[in-house]
């Protein structure tokens, strides 16, 4: 059991937890993930590491609400528990070499960009960072990633925070003035990603993209979080828990992933509508 020593909300629909796992914050780095349940019946759902505290022993995990796991796991109140938190799985973003970098973070991708920008930073690199958002509601940590951005740059659709428009919008700028970046860094959702890795595509930098897909069991052998690399003209399968979740955005097919996260998302709805329910009617 893993003991919850803090609970935040961080805007209505996303919040960050901090666990009691020693032995994943002594060896979890930037970019790596954990599996989690709930509960002994629970399903496992995978979370990225979004911090980590040695000292104390503790893991940051940031999470949407969206569907019956991460309900139910919104649920838990500060000392309370969870039944699983195995890790830290995948490869850890590389970050070596890198001088001048920038991060783009679209909604909840955010929460794996920061600690990405924090790593860099701390190595000396210049980082420059983009958020992206639908509105000032759904801000999140606009102060970390302040703390650890030579240039950042807060934008979100409607305009009601930051500069209206989306996260390729500076970027573009930056490229055509004649920009350089060592890397290009994004995380966030998948057509998100798609359009940074074609901004960059004339320019030639290259550009690192994080992986989500579905998964179950984080080693592989389920297969579910299978994704379809362009390698050379050839098409290869990589598992984004043990091969990734970091990738080379040139190399992703992107259409697949997309048609292949949209196959449960009914499913994950309905689950999330019965877990709402049964809340409210005190089975829970």
């Amino acid at each position: 059991m893993y003991k919850i020593i803090t609970k935040k909300e961080l805007n209505p629909t996303v919040t960050q937890m901090e666990i009691y796992a020693p032995l994943v914050a002594n060896k979890a780095q930037p970019g790596q993930f954990i599996i989690l349940r709930v509960d002994e019946s629970g399903e496992r759902i995978p979370l990225t590491v979004a911090g980590v505290n040695k000292t104390e022993g503790t893991v940051k995990i940031i999470f949407q609400i969206v569907g019956a796991t991460t309900f139910k796991l919104n649920q838990k109140a500060e000392g309370e528990f969870i039944e699983d938190f195995v890790g830290p799985l995948g490869e850890p973003t590389h970050i070596a070499g890198l001088k001048k970098v920038c991060i783009i973070g679209g909604g909840v991708g955010c929460a794996i960009a920061m600690p990405v920008a924090e790593a860099l930073h701390n190595a000396g690199a210049d980082v420059t960072s983009i958020i992206g958002f639908r509105n000032k509601d759904l801000v999140i940590l606009e102060n970390e990633f302040n703390a650890c951005s030579n240039r950042l740059f807060i934008m979100t659709d409607d305009g009601s925070y930051g500069t209206q428009g989306n996260v390729c919008a500076p970027l573009n700028e930056m490229l055509a003035s004649g920009e350089h970046f060592d890397m290009i860094i994004t995380i966030g959702p998948l057509v998100m990603m798609k359009f940074v890795v074609e901004a960059a595509r004339p320019y030639n930098v290259p550009v690192t993209v994080s992986m989500n897909p579905i998964m179950i069991d984080g080693t592989g052998m389920c297969g579910g979080c299978r994704l379809t690399l362009n390698v050379d003209g050839k098409k290869v399968t990589k598992f984004a828990c043990v091969d990734g979740p970091d990738f080379n955005g040139y190399e992703v097919d992107f259409d697949e992933a997309m048609s292949r996260g949209r196959m449960y998302s009914d499913f994950e709805r309905h689950a999330y509508e019965s877990a709402c329910n049964l809340f409210k009617k005190g089975g829970m």
